[in-house]
């Protein structure tokens, strides 16, 4: 990895941090009041809790995406973005397709709503839905993309790799990491639901978090194949700015 690269990387994981700090420190209010859930007192400020945070961000995220950098080299794949000096590639076209993915998720919304038993989902408050959007889009690509498909993508490559098949290996490490960014959205869904297991969940709202999580998370996997981290998280990061930030103050 070259020096471009880990910079571009460490600025969005500072980006990431930032955001986490801010959100704690100076939001926890707002945070709660937006998940219907009351933290416990930890007996310290804000401000306290908001470094802790920031700081578990770049231990954890920092070496999770580290991990995710050095399966795109195994792979060769972008890693944080494409090289090739056309900025369209990581800004142009991630906008374009974060607003489609955005409206895509608005209108699943409303369609699921009626029939899932739970009804439309919330939105953080402005402006914690900017920090909720700049969080998920840097922190979850990490995870997800970066590390979980990545680390697919490696071993199935391994056991094509005498048959030729890195394409289809990358693809079903997409629809894997696809599945596990669904996936990772169920904890928000039991804090809102108040249900403990799978079983208590309507069947038809589970269906929603992973139709509506795998379609975008695909589309978030291809530009991440094509263009990197980047690019990634900029389509994610729109399609939050889109359905938690616009659809959200309306």
């Amino acid at each position: 990895m070259n020096r471009k690269q880990l910079t571009v990387y460490l600025i969005l994981l500072a980006g990431y941090a930032l955001s986490a700090f801010a959100t704690y420190a100076f939001f926890m209010d707002e945070l709660t009041a937006s998940i219907g859930v009351l933290m416990p007192d930890m007996g310290v400020p804000d401000w306290v809790l908001g470094l802790a945070n920031a700081g578990s961000v770049f231990v954890l995220y920092g070496l999770f995406g580290l991990a995710g950098l050095w399966f795109a080299r195994k792979l060769e794949l972008p890693g944080i973005f494409s090289e090739d000096g056309n900025w369209r590639r990581w800004f142009v076209i991630p906008l374009v397709l974060g607003l489609v993915c955005g409206v895509f998720i608005i209108v699943g919304d409303l369609l699921f709503a009626p029939i899932n038993g739970f009804g439309r989902f919330p939105h953080p408050t402005f402006p914690v839905s900017i920090l909720a959007s700049i969080s998920a889009g840097i922190g979850e690509e990490i995870m997800f993309r970066g590390f979980v498909f990545g680390l697919w993508g490696f071993i199935l490559n391994w056991l094509f790799k005498r048959f030729n098949g890195r394409t289809v290996a990358l693809w079903i490490a997409n629809v894997i990491a696809a599945l596990a960014f669904g996936a990772g959205h169920l904890g928000t869904i039991f804090l809102l639901t108040g249900a403990s297991s799978l079983a208590d969940l309507n069947p038809v709202l589970l269906a929603e978090v992973f139709i509506l999580n795998g379609v975008v998370g695909l589309i978030v996997g291809e530009r991440y194949m094509k263009d990197g981290l980047v690019a990634a998280a900029g389509v994610h990061f729109w399609a939050d700015v889109v359905f938690h930030v616009v659809w959200g103050l309306f």
